[in-house]
Formats: structure tokens, C-alpha cells, sequence
């Protein structure tokens, strides 16, 4: 095997071990004939290809060891970057390199390993990280105290790597960096991986206490209440996403203002890059909106992790993945904090550090790379309810809404099905654009559970499609009333249900911005427009479907919540109508519906005769008037025909 497939495999053997890599971060490098390969700044090492690395000359690279650079950070920092990036070799311009990379080439060895693991930061965070170094990892180890990141950095590696030449007369392979990390080199990959597995090992048998981040009770109800509002207070166009956080840790943490303490200056880049300086301490029933403004008033950026004393973390990004890779810092620092107990106590980054990493461009920029993704589809970031999407035309209704950038919850009684189909869009749009959740809409606890999944998993709710339904044909004396209660129950009662507690969400929102439009969106039917022969059970549920639409409609408007039916014409090609065992076509030819109707083929060419389009409605058909319905800021209680003619409205 050559040195980029070994450097290939080294990379993402560690990227994909969460114990070592979070959120894409760490890098690699391979040397051969003075040329370096550098992982490409941004880009993750659990996937990375030979293609995302950036081949630099080293002779360039040791050479900005020797200049004089200016004093001032911000002059030096532009200077060093603008030479780091002269050292591509022609061909490369496209590419960044890390921001490590002159580190890199400053070790004498082929291959490079950098990560930041919580253990291993647990003692690079510890106030006595140093001494403890020298017990734990003896001479082999060389310490570099905090220091500003970038070409100072290298810098003092450099005058460090050369004091521990001339006392050992060997090049140093372990480097523990303060709050930050280390690096590991050797000129076989086995090596590194006998060198890391040590030094773990020995870090592990140190620590007295592990975190605990098993899940715990808490207060759905004021979690649910409280999360609309912060999403809308840290981005009031309703471009973001925001994540709840609760475990033993987290309540721990949350007790009280002094138990937050810990986590009130950041451990190392990474947690600033991604979480920022310092989480926003809230209680419940604070003025969150003041709270927030004076925190960016005084810190200059926007607090992505809120903390509310004795519930639990609010963690917040522009996207999912944004607040995901947040998400998993605050953990990481969370973890940081046990172990550095077990290393002397917490020792945060120092406050010049917070600020030097703050304004850097080179972090702003791994950030900028690193969480990009999002772009300009016409529902980018919308954050939607479907019911009844596990299957069929739910499930095609929640994949043109993924498609055009929303996240859906996948929410049906087929729990298998909802799994299977939310783990399809994610595969297919991206990790995050999907959750599924059991429910049963005519079950009020059911539906107040899914709503509060969603608001849990994503932080509010733009969109709510209420879509489950159930059809039983049958004449009135072949009709029960348990059969007839349950269409009601599901289509009808359902309905009022999803409405009511998708509406409550809707409604905190509409307070923290009062220009904020939201949609409930009923898919109901061309039956819900005339009735049906033999079908008044499911008719009369449509019927009533656009009663509940229209006096929805009047009664949340002024919170800004837009309510509208859309009544699809037969979606032939579904299982509602083509299922061979439950579909209608089956039920209507043995219910005798169709006069003359020989078979169920004959069943399905009368009701194409019936459409001036002469063919069934499709969930393309309602998909386009979805996107109609949400982006259009006038209309409200309507109930709109897609029927290919078959009905129009008079």
C-alpha cells in the first residue's frame, strides 16, 4: 500500500472513532520527496478521499520559520496565511490547507496525526496538565503551554522540538498542546497507532469518573414552550434550527448559575469555533429576548447554546448540521470537565486566547467550510409536520418538501415505515432532514407527543400537513358505526387534534416576531367538494375537514397562521385506490359502485373518463400546490381543487 492510500486509511480509521474525532475535526499529513499532503481545511477526516488533501512544498513551509513577520496578530496572522498558501504546489491553488499544516511539516516524520480527544483534553484542559504530562507520558511527551494558534504557535513548537533534540538527540513524535490537543508522528502508521493507544490507555486509567449522559425526566411541556421562542429570538426570519439537550450532566450543570461556571469560558478552539465563547444562562420565565440582546450586546455574537437553570441545554445553528456539530461540542466540553477533575480541575482557555480565536480568520473560515450545505430551495429550512408519511402519498408529500429544503418529522402508525422512510431522506438530502415518530392522530396524547418531538428535535414548526387519513366505502346498510366513527375519528377528529396543539407552537413563535407566517395545511379531497355514492363516510369527514379549515382559519389568523385545505382529485396510482387487497378500486367493484363493471380494470377506466386531464392526480399534482400554499402571504381558509378539471369551483 503507497503513502496517500496508508495516509487515507489512517485518517479515516480515527475520523470515524467518535472517542477521538468530533465534527469533522483533527488532521493528517504524509511527507515524500519534500512534497507534503495536508488534509484540506474543513473537510472531514471520517470520509476524507486522497483528492481533498493539498500537496505543499516544504521547502516554502520551512522557510516561514525564518522570516521575520510583524508583531501585530492580525498583520503577522495575514501575512503567514498568504505564504502558507504560496506553498501549494501548482495545481493545488483551489484547495486551503489546514491551518496546522507548517506544524505538520515541522515534525521529521512521513505521517502526522492530530486529534482532539475529550480524554486526552482532559488533561491539556487540567490545571495540572503539565506535571501530570511528565507522570503519565514521561520524557516522550513534549508540553507547549497555551499559545495563540496559527504561525506563533509553530513557532514555539519549533523552538521546543529543537530543546528536545539537543537533550535527547532524537526528534520528539508525541506533542500535548494546552487546551487544544496533540500530535503524534512516526514514519509507519502502525506506530502511531501504538503511540496513541498508550497514551490513552494511561489517560484512561487516571480518570476516577466518567460523564454520565444517561437521559432524564424532565418538563416537555415548558421544554416545548420555550424553544419556539429562542429560535425565533436568535433568528426572527425563522432561518434556524435548535436542539434540546437533558441528561444527567446537563442537570447537573443546570442546578444552579455557580454549577455553569465551568463551562462560562471554552476549553479549546474547536469549542469557540463551533459553540462560541460562552453559553447564555437563562431561568424560566425570563425576559428571554432582553437576556439575549444585552448578551449580544456585550459579547458581539449570537449565544448558540442556552442554558436554562434546572431543565436543560437549548442548542442553536443556522441549519441542522450547524446545530448538531454545536451539539456535540457542548458535549465534548461537558466531557472535558469530568476529566480535567481527575488532572488537577478545569482550566479554560484564558480570555486573550477566547478573543484572539474569536476574531481569526483562518478558524472563521474551517467553520464557514465545515458547516456549509445550506442553499436557496423554496422551502430551505422550513420545518414541517406530514401525517400519515410513512407510505404512499404521505410519504411522497414529505420527500417534495425534503427536496425543496424543509425537515420533516415522518409521523404515522406505522413506526417502522416512518423510521424506514425518515432514514431514506436522510441518506438522500442529507443526516438531520428527517425524524420519524409513531403517532396515532386520533389519540390526543399521541398527537401532543409527536408535535413535542418535533419542537424537541428541531426547535419549532413552520409547517403542519395534516394528511392521515382512512377511506372505507360502503352503502348505509352495509355501514357500522364502529367503521364510520373511525373514519370520523381519524380524518375529522384527527385533524382538530393536529390543529390545536401545531397552532400553540405556532403561536409563541408569532409573539417573538410578529411578521412571521405560518401554515396548517389540511390534505383533504374532491370529496370534500361533492359527495360520494356509497362513500359518505369519508365525505362527510372531507366535508367536515373544510368546515374545521375555514373556522380554523378565521380564528388564527392573527397569529399569523395561515390555514387551507387542498383537495386532490383520485390518486389513482396510490395504494388507496391500487392497494390489490384494500384498495378502492377493489372495494368499489365489490360494492357494485360502478354500474357495468365487469372487473376492477373497468373500475379504473370510468373514474379516468371522469377527469377532463383524463388521468389520476399525483402527489407531484398536490406538491406544487403545497409550495403554492406556504409561499403565498394572502390567502387563507380556502379549499383548493387539484382535480384535473374534474371539479371546479364555482
Amino acid at each position: 500500500m503507497d503513502g496517500m492510500n496508508r495516509l487515507v486509511e489512517l485518517s479515516r480509521k480515527y475520523g470515524q472513532d467518535p472517542a477521538y474525532v468530533l465534527a469533522g475535526g483533527g488532521n493528517t499529513s504524509y511527507k515524500k520527496d519534500g512534497v507534503m499532503a495536508v488534509k484540506g481545511s474543513g473537510t472531514s477526516l471520517a470520509t476524507i478521499g486522497a483528492e481533498q488533501f493539498v500537496c505543499m512544498d516544504m521547502g516554502k513551509l520551512s522557510a516561514m520559520l525564518e522570516r521575520d513577520y510583524p508583531a501585530d496578530d492580525a498583520e503577522r496572522e495575514a501575512l503567514a496565511l498568504a505564504d502558507m498558501m504560496a506553498a501549494r504546489l501548482p495545481g493545488e491553488e483551489s484547495k486551503r490547507p489546514s491551518v496546522e499544516a507548517i506544524l505538520h511539516a515541522i515534525f521529521p516524520f512521513r505521517f502526522v496525526l492530530h486529534l482532539h480527544p475529550a480524554l486526552v483534553n482532559g488533561l491539556t484542559c487540567g490545571t495540572g496538565g503539565e506535571a501530570l504530562c511528565r507522570e503519565l507520558l514521561g520524557e516522550e511527551a513534549v508540553w507547549i503551554p497555551i499559545t495563540k494558534p496559527g504561525y506563533i504557535l509553530a513557532l514555539v513548537c519549533k523552538q521546543a522540538f529543537d530543546a528536545y533534540k539537543a537533550k535527547t538527540g532524537k526528534a520528539a513524535q508525541i506533542l500535548v498542546m494546552q487546551n487544544h490537543g496533540i500530535f503524534v508522528a512516526a514514519d509507519d502508521t502502525a506506530d502511531i497507532d501504538a503511540m496513541m493507544a498508550s497514551v490513552m490507555e494511561k489517560l484512561a486509567a487516571r480518570v476516577e469518573r466518567q460523564p454520565d449522559f444517561t437521559p432524564v425526566e424532565f418538563d416537555r411541556q415548558l421544554a416545548c414552550s420555550i424553544a419556539p421562542a429562542l429560535r425565533m429570538i436568535y433568528a426572527g426570519d425563522g432561518k434556524a434550527v435548535g436542539l434540546f439537550l437533558a441528561n444527567r450532566e446537563t442537570q447537573r450543570l443546570t442546578a444552579d448559575a455557580h454549577s455553569m461556571d465551568v463551562l462560562l469560558t471554552p476549553f479549546t478552539p474547536d469549542h469557540i469555533v463551533y459553540c462560541k465563547a460562552k453559553p447564555l444562562y437563562l431561568s424560566a420565565g425570563d425576559d428571554y429576548k432582553a437576556k439575549f440582546d444585552a448578551f449580544v450586546s456585550e459579547n458581539g455574537y449570537k449565544p448558540k447554546v442556552m442554558a436554562v437553570q434546572g431543565l436543560g441545554f437549548f442548542v442553536f445553528g443556522a441549519t441542522k448540521k450547524e446545530a448538531e456539530i454545536a451539539k456535540l461540542l457542548l458535549l465534548d466540553a461537558i466531557k472535558i470537565a469530568v476529566y480535567s477533575q481527575s488532572f488537577g480541575g478545569a482550566l479554560p482557555m484564558a480570555r486573550e486566547y477566547v478573543d484572539f480565536i474569536l476574531s481569526w480568520e483562518v478558524e472563521n473560515y474551517r467553520q464557514k467550510v465545515s458547516l456549509s450545505g445550506g442553499g436557496d430551495k423554496r422551502l430551505e429550512g422550513k420545518i414541517a409536520v406530514v401525517t400519515g408519511s410513512a407510505q404512499g402519498f404521505g410519504q411522497g408529500i414529505a420527500r417534495s418538501m425534503a427536496a425543496q429544503g424543509a425537515y420533516v418529522v415522518i409521523a404515522d402508525l406505522n413506526a417502522d415505515g416512518a423510521k424506514a422512510c425518515a432514514d431514506g431522506l436522510n441518506s438522500e438530502y442529507g443526516a438531520g432532514t428527517a425524524v420519524s415518530v409513531a403517532a396515532n392522530v386520533a389519540d390526543e396524547a399521541s398527537v401532543k407527543a409527536m408535535v413535542e418531538t418535533c419542537v424537541l428535535e428541531y426547535g419549532g414548526l413552520d409547517v403542519f400537513v395534516s394528511n392521515a387519513g382512512i377511506a372505507i366505502a360502503g352503502s348505509l346498510e352495509e355501514m357500522t358505526r364502529e367503521r364510520f366513527e373511525l373514519v370520523t375519528s381519524v380524518n375529522y377528529t384527527g385533524y382538530f387534534l393536529c390543529a390545536k396543539y401545531a397552532s400553540a407552537v405556532m403561536k409563541i413563535q408569532r409573539q417573538y416576531n410578529p411578521e412571521y407566517l405560518m401554515d396548517i395545511i389540511e390534505i383533504n379531497s374532491k370529496s370534500g367538494l361533492e359527495g360520494s355514492n356509497k362513500n359518505f363516510a369519508y365525505a362527510g369527514s372531507k366535508f367536515g375537514g373544510v368546515g374545521l379549515t375555514q373556522s380554523f382559519a378565521l380564528e388564527l389568523v392573527p397569529y399569523g397562521i395561515k390555514v387551507n385545505a387542498i383537495c386532490p382529485g383520485n390518486l389513482l396510482d396510490g395504494p388507496l385506490w391500487s392497494d390489490p387487497e384494500k384498495g378502492l378500486f377493489k372495494q368499489y367493484f365489490e360494492a357494485g359502485k360502478v354500474p357495468g363493471a365487469q372487473s376492477i380494470a373497468d373500475v379504473r377506466k370510468f373514474y379516468e373518463s371522469k377527469v377532463p386531464m383524463n388521468r389520476g392526480c399525483t402527489t407531484d399534482d398536490v406538491a406544487v400546490a403545497i409550495l403554492y400554499v406556504i409561499e403565498q402571504k394572502y390567502e387563507t381558509g380556502q379549499a383548493i381543487p387539484v382535480t384535473g378539471g374534474q371539479i371546479m369551483l364555482k
